[in-house]
């Protein structure tokens, strides 16, 4: 019996005269002396996951390097977030700076996720955190604008 595939080839050989219809072709090792069956094929080809104690170091040591890098994200974050918070100097209903207010806030957010392991939630808190500065940002630039606008208009009229 012959495959399909094989049959193909063998039909394109002898009408390319390469081949007499005499010939027999062999089912097994066909090819440069190829695999006997696929769980062969798959042997040689495929390279199995090994769970050793080296897989589990390295692992491991992977996972540590995620978390230094997220770990310094995080300090870069928290500093970005001091940073910006120095632009907030009106007092809140309470007569607390809006300075204080963030900073305290940003601690308290970053003391509850300290001790989070998983790296993606981690990549996720740094992104979110990354987002909300710079809207923050963004929206006192536009308020300043708004602002500086607000005073050459009423100043031009006194004029």
């Amino acid at each position: 019996m012959i495959s399909g595939q094989m049959q193909k080839c063998r039909n394109l050989l002898i009408s390319k005269g390469l081949m007499t219809q005499n010939v027999v072709i062999s089912s097994k090792c066909f090819l440069h002396n190829g695999p006997d069956s696929i769980e062969e094929l798959l042997d040689r080809h495929v390279v199995k996951k090994k769970q050793s104690v080296d897989d589990d170091d390295e692992e491991e040591l992977l996972n540590r390097q995620r978390l230094t890098s997220n770990r310094r994200e995080a300090l870069h974050l928290y500093r970005d977030i001091q940073r910006a918070t120095r632009f907030f100097m009106w007092p809140d209903s309470r007569g607390v700076l809006w300075r204080d207010v963030l900073r305290e806030n940003a601690r308290k957010e970053f003391e509850e996720a300290r001790f989070e392991k998983d790296p993606e939630i981690v990549t996720r808190l740094i992104i979110g955190g990354r987002d909300a500065v710079q809207s923050a940002l963004e929206k006192l630039a536009e308020k300043q604008r708004q602002q500086i606008e607000k005073e050459q208009k009423s100043g031009g009229n006194h004029r």
